[in-house]
Formats: C-alpha cells, structure tokens, sequence
C-alpha cells in the first residue's frame, strides 16, 4: 500500500510542478491576447479561465470551482489510499485538480496557454493539469468499459 500511495504522490506531484512551470513561462513570456504560432495547428496563447472546463459555469464563481476541487482531491486520495481503483489514473486526476485548484488560490483564475485549431475549427485553449485531468478521465472511461473497477 504504501508503495501505491508513494508513486501516486510522485505523479501528481510531477504533474503539478510541470503544470506551474508552464503557467508561470506563459504568464511571464505571453501577454495576453498574442498569440504564438509553433505549429500551423498548434499556438500558446495567455487566456484566464474563470470557470470549468472550457471556461464553462464561469457565473458559479471562484469559490464553488474551489470547493469542489478541495472535495475531488480529498476524494482521490482516499481512493488512492483505500487502493481499490488504478491508483496512477487517480493520480493525474488529483494531480490536475491540484494544478488548477492553485490558480484559482493564488490568481482567481485558471491559466491556459494551449491552443489547437486547423481550419475553422478550434479546441478551447487548456494546460498541462487539464490534459492529466483529459487521460485521466479517459483511462478511468476504457477502465470502466472493460469492466473492471
């Protein structure tokens, strides 16, 4: 158990300093609404996200979107502890949640600096603590399709 819990820590421990680090270069180096082109489909952007994911529910305020980042980790860990579920999928949950949940602490916002587009079609911009939160929802869905728990 306690080896679980350990990697667990170190992954979302990983996950949250890679997370702060991209934030703080795109904070730093990006001014808000430049834009820069890596790949014709790939850009970094400086956007502030006042809600959930894709800047959703942005009316239910800072302090809802930190209550229920503060209750999903407490959630994570115990299940992490308790040992039941793949401890490493709950481990990019907690460790995005955690990503994001300091945003919302330190700046009241969420940073996000990814942006996709080809074409006329466009993904919301995001960082590093969605994309865990991303593949670890995903791995958690093919999990569950497989039937196990």
């Amino acid at each position: 158990m306690k080896r679980r819990v350990l990697l667990s820590l170190l992954i979302a421990g990983a996950i949250v300093l890679l997370d702060q680090i991209t934030k703080y270069l795109a904070r730093t180096y990006i001014h808000p609404f430049e834009t820069i082109r890596i790949l014709p489909v790939l850009d970094l952007v400086n956007v502030r996200n006042q809600g959930a994911a894709f800047g959703m529910f942005s009316s239910f305020g800072n302090a809802f979107f930190i209550s229920v980042s503060i209750a999903a980790i407490l959630f994570m860990i115990w299940v992490i502890v308790k040992g039941r579920e793949d401890h490493r999928v709950f481990a990019l949950l907690a460790g995005g949640a955690a990503g994001n949940l300091i945003d919302r602490v330190t700046l009241g916002y969420v940073v996000d600096f990814i942006y996709f587009g080809a074409g006329g079609y466009h993904w919301p911009a995001f960082n590093v603590a969605d994309s865990a939160l991303s593949v670890g929802m995903v791995l958690m869905a093919v999990s569950l399709l497989r039937g196990r728990q």
